[in-house]
């Protein structure tokens, strides 16, 4: 049973001359109407997101880790952290390949508010660190996924296995956060974001794309780390 339904597919903002389009269930994607110089700076910018907001969840989940009894969930936020490092790693990498860096000034909101919500998570008791990294998670998903078409709109396919398989893995760390806010009674009473449409579909508008394999398949199993 899920909490709520949503679509697979989005609606997506272009400043080029074709204004809002949407993908419709069974297109390639989004963005196959954007031009390339568009799609590249919507895929740098996205990805300056994702690599200081990794930082900011690297941080939350150091102390989210040492906030929490249970050796199961603690061994389970540590392989998450883990796995969040290493996707920092490989979109800094991508972002060097496209002449690019981090902005200095996310990396220090981000890293600042990391520190900040680690630190409260030994007061607040584990249900709201939890529904936070949940939330925050179902977003990142989306966020790779974008990132991925823009990828492709702008001729970058050597990047989209990557891309989708950091997806793939946001989706499980979702999965498990909003799993566990579940059994918590206070679940009930707290607005629910949109549960992600299953893992299947994050793949399915690059179905017909011959890319090739990224890495990050030489550091994470997404097969393995099914709950």
């Amino acid at each position: 049973m899920t909490d709520s339904n949503q679509p697979s597919w989005s609606t997506v903002w272009d400043d080029s001359p074709m204004g809002l389009f949407a993908l419709k269930p069974g297109s390639e994607t989004a963005c196959a109407a954007m031009s390339p110089a568009i799609a590249r700076r919507k895929l740098i910018q996205t990805l300056k997101n994702a690599y200081s907001g990794e930082l900011g969840a690297i941080q939350a989940y150091k102390g989210h880790r040492k906030s929490v009894s249970d050796p199961a969930e603690k061994e389970m936020i540590h392989r998450i952290e883990i796995e969040e490092i290493i996707h920092r790693e490989r979109v800094g990498e991508i972002l060097y390949l496209l002449g690019e860096g981090p902005a200095i000034h996310q990396e220090k909101a981000m890293g600042m508010v990391g520190k900040v919500l680690g630190f409260l998570c030994s007061f607040s008791g584990w249900f709201a660190p939890m529904y936070g990294a949940g939330l925050l998670e179902s977003r990142n998903i989306r966020e790779y996924e974008e990132a991925a078409e823009y990828a492709l709109a702008a001729g970058h396919i050597e990047f989209l296995d990557d891309l989708l398989i950091m997806a793939e893995v946001e989706w499980e760390h979702e999965k498990f956060f909003r799993e566990k806010c579940r059994t918590h009674f206070l679940y009930r009473w707290f607005p629910k974001w949109p549960v992600p449409p299953a893992k299947e579909t994050i793949r399915k508008p690059f179905l017909w794309v011959n890319y090739p394999e990224g890495p990050l398949r030489h550091h994470l199993n997404t097969e393995a780390f099914a709950l």
